[in-house]
């Protein structure tokens, strides 16, 4: 499936959320809307790491239970976690137990944190420096969407020199699309209409 559905409502969004009313509701309201703040950044690149391997409405799901285990997803107060933290949230059936991902969330906050006490951001870095091109024409299809580009490979490769984990160049392109970077709703779906006119 890799052109537009419709909707109950009579629109034709981009397929992947399906017919999901959870997923419907983060097509329309978040993917794609433009985020520059850096704790909601890195919120995004948080769970975007806890994704791989899994599909993003699994994440989805279960984000309120992420935001309430991770603080809030504030930097600052992820990277000063003890080692006993790490445990507590092992047995915390409401966020994906895997230890190398919560692992990698405390590094990824201590990264984030001293990037921000070298002046640098999240915003900055990702908006900026490795902002890819616009498109020069809306996709008809997800067949056209690519998985990465050379921009969020060069993003993954300084954030892991900066000491960031789980930071693919897909997770990377995956985030881009999320938060704005890049437009890759589908031609004629709504909310590209809707982002184009703002």
């Amino acid at each position: 499936m890799s052109k537009s559905i419709f909707h109950p409502d009579g629109l034709a969004r981009c397929p992947w959320p399906k017919q999901d009313p959870l997923y419907v509701a983060y097509h329309d309201d978040e993917w794609g809307v433009p985020e520059y703040d850096d704790r909601a950044l890195f919120e995004k690149l948080v769970l975007d790491g806890f994704q791989a391997g899994l599909s993003w409405i699994t994440i989805l799901r279960k984000r309120d239970n992420f935001r309430r285990a991770f603080n809030d997803f504030e930097p600052e107060k992820i990277a000063r976690y003890p080692k006993r933290k790490i445990e507590s949230l092992m047995k915390d059936a409401g966020i994906v137990r895997n230890r190398a991902k919560i692992e990698a969330t405390i590094a990824n906050a201590r990264a984030t944190v001293a990037l921000h006490a070298d002046g640098g951001s999240l915003h900055e870095l990702i908006w900026e420096r490795y902002r890819p091109a616009p498109r020069t024409a809306p996709p008809a299809s997800f067949a056209e969407v690519p998985a990465q580009v050379p921009e969020s490979a060069a993003l993954a490769k300084d954030l892991k020199r900066r000491g960031f984990r789980f930071v693919g160049p897909t997770t990377l392109y995956a985030l881009m699309q999320a938060t704005g970077v890049v437009d890759d709703h589908l031609a004629g779906c709504p909310v590209r209409k809707r982002l184009d006119a703002a």
